[in-house]
């Protein structure tokens, strides 16, 4: 670290600089729900219904999505309360399989993973907010890119200031997301009191093939991403050996429980045709039920993608922060502010990152890329679970499922990275070569170092320079994850 770093670490009159334990348990119960409620409740039952033309089956297959996404929630509360670092994934992959599967993992997640997720979710903000002033046709492209924008950086500005306000916004923006869905639930539950439930007729009839089962179930899972996100963070909270698990079992029964009532109600509501004519099943929900008062739906989606998006940069930023304290990402990126113990230059990398991707013409195809490796990303760390009790037997668990819990969930992981092989073999192509892609800058940046050395002092002189700009300097540790 340099001079001004020392000094600026010498000056500081607010302790240990380090990452703070301020995220209290309903801070972490917030951030899992709104990661998960986004856009995909408001978008994704189309796709589940399109896929099996049943709406019984379409309920089951929330139903099934949720207590998956459980599965996973409880596997990675064992992960998080004995490998207790920021990072979720990368941390666990790196302690069981070493630093190049984390490497890989991490640069999958900077190149495509996470700034496609958060530019898809605050163009989805956009959309949806910029809708209200424009009823009749479609907002101009421009203006969504550029409320995109705004969207970003007002939340990095806030996540720099703050970790207590930027929990504050998860709190809030999830508690009216989740307002909106009762909202919801209570209309379709009118209606159907009202005798309107003819729609629920032959309610098991549809296609029952496996490929569009798979199909339902990837649509569902989308609207689940995120049950994972409190691992990424497990550093910040507090009391994680009985907070992370509680916060788990809190969230993702209320999450599941919301998400099957929702699409009753939706089903109560909007004929078979009419969910799969629908770009966005809320909006024509809205407009069915209600009336002059439809412009109002737009607005809830907003709100909820809102909060998603402070979720993702607020997650996103400590894997970053994370993987260069392990020296997979320049250094700079794991300082954090002297008084404010934020991480600047991580959120600020985020940010710039989702920026760019704001100039791809077609954003949303990047999804098809990295579908299949975050999954394998996911199935890595669980089997790396049940790999570390066989490795190191005695490591410390506060937690420990039955090991059918794991096995299970692996074996639907294994069902949704090979499935979709046959169907999409160049997206599983492209996918593997962006990942492989990693290899070689690994081994020649890290593991053999070969940057020329007055590469390296015009380096140390930036980030010098923005050192004393961000007022930012190396926190302390509590753990390292080199074993």
């Amino acid at each position: 670290m340099g001079e001004e770093a020392e000094k600026i670490s010498v000056d500081s009159n607010y302790g240990s600089v380090k990452l703070k334990r301020k995220i209290t348990l309903l801070n972490g119960v917030t951030l899992i729900v709104g990661s998960i409620i986004g856009s995909g409740i408001f978008v994704s039952p189309t796709g589940v219904y399109s896929s099996t033309k049943s709406i019984g089956f379409s309920i089951i297959i929330w139903c099934m999505s949720g207590i998956f996404s459980t599965l996973g929630a409880l596997c990675y509360a064992e992960l998080g309360t004995s490998i207790t670092r920021s990072g979720a994934d990368y941390a666990y992959i790196y302690v069981a399989f070493g630093p190049l599967a984390a490497f890989l993992m991490l640069w999958v997640s900077i190149l495509i993973i996470r700034p496609t997720t958060n530019t898809i979710v605050a163009l989805t903000f956009a959309e949806y907010a910029a809708k209200s002033f424009f009823p009749d046709c479609d907002p101009p492209a421009n203006a969504i890119r550029l409320l995109a924008a705004v969207c970003l950086c007002l939340l990095t500005a806030v996540n720099c200031l703050s970790v207590r306000w930027a929990m504050r916004i998860q709190d809030v923006f999830t508690a009216a997301k989740l307002f909106a869905l009762v909202i919801i639930i209570l209309a379709g539950l009118y209606h159907s009191i009202m005798g309107n439930t003819n729609n629920f007729k032959n309610s098991f009839d549809g296609n029952f093939k496996l490929t569009n089962i798979a199909l339902g179930f990837y649509s569902g899972l989308f609207a689940f991403g995120g049950w994972n996100f409190l691992n990424f963070v497990t550093e910040e909270l507090q009391d994680p050996y009985r907070n992370l698990p509680r916060a788990i079992w809190i969230a993702l029964p209320m999450v599941t429980g919301v998400y099957v009532l929702a699409n009753v109600a939706y089903f109560a509501v909007l004929s078979g045709d009419e969910m799969e004519s629908s770009p966005a099943v809320a909006v024509s929900f809205g407009a069915k039920m209600f009336g002059s008062f439809n412009w109002l739906v737009p607005v809830f989606v907003a709100l909820s993608t809102f909060g998603g998006v402070n979720g993702i940069l607020f997650t996103s930023s400590r894997l970053f922060l994370t993987g260069s304290q392990e020296g997979h990402l320049p250094e700079f990126f794991s300082y954090i502010h002297a008084k404010k113990m934020t991480p600047i230059p991580s959120l600020i990398f985020t940010c710039l990152t989702s920026l760019a991707l704001l100039f791809v013409k077609n954003v949303f195809t990047l999804i098809n890329y990295y579908g299949q490796i975050l999954w394998f990303s996911v199935a890595a760390s669980i089997f790396g679970m049940l790999y570390l009790r066989h490795k190191e037997p005695n490591m410390p668990r506060p937690i420990r499922v039955n090991t059918i819990i794991p096995v299970l969930f692996l074996c639907a992981c294994a069902f949704l990275v090979i499935f979709p092989i046959p169907e999409q073999p160049m997206y599983t192509v492209i996918g593997v070569l962006i990942t492989l892609s990693g290899v070689p800058v690994y081994y020649l940046f890290i593991k053999w170092d070969v940057l020329p050395a007055n590469s390296k002092r015009k380096m140390a002189v930036v980030t010098k320079v923005l050192q004393s700009i961000m007022y930012v300097v190396a926190p302390e540790t509590e753990q390292t994850l080199h074993t």
